[in-house]
């Protein structure tokens, strides 16, 4: 669990800002203005270390809790359309059938990692 021993604001303003921070494209200034308009009056050098600190403290609880891999997994490849758009989707399975991670792509990936450019 992230301790927040020491801090002058409430434990939810604080999740609050750097999930905002985070999932939005703000500044530090802008989310200083946010707080603001929901009560809470910090400021943007402060957002900023919190953001520095605690991010990574959630970061490194999360791959914690995180659920280890077998020691064999596979790469799955599927091509479907997306808005009348054909995109490739990616997605490496462990032995069980349990998804670890996954991505969508507009370009085919070759063996030496670049992609190639899609086809229009």
């Amino acid at each position: 669990m992230i301790s927040f021993k020491g801090a002058h604001f409430a434990r939810e303003a604080i999740l609050y800002a750097i999930c905002f921070y985070i999932r939005c494209p703000v500044t530090y200034r802008d989310l200083q203005e946010i707080t603001c308009d929901r009560g809470v009056d910090v400021d943007h050098a402060t957002l900023n270390r919190w953001v520095v600190k605690i991010s990574t403290m959630i970061a490194e609880s999360a791959q914690q809790k995180k659920r280890s891999t077998g020691s064999s997994w596979r790469m799955d490849e599927t091509c479907f359309k997306v808005k009348g758009k054909w995109v490739y989707f990616y997605r490496a399975i462990d032995t069980f059938g349990k998804t670890l991670d996954f991505m969508l792509s507009e370009g085919v990936s070759n063996s030496d990692g670049f992609r190639k450019p899609s086809v229009g």
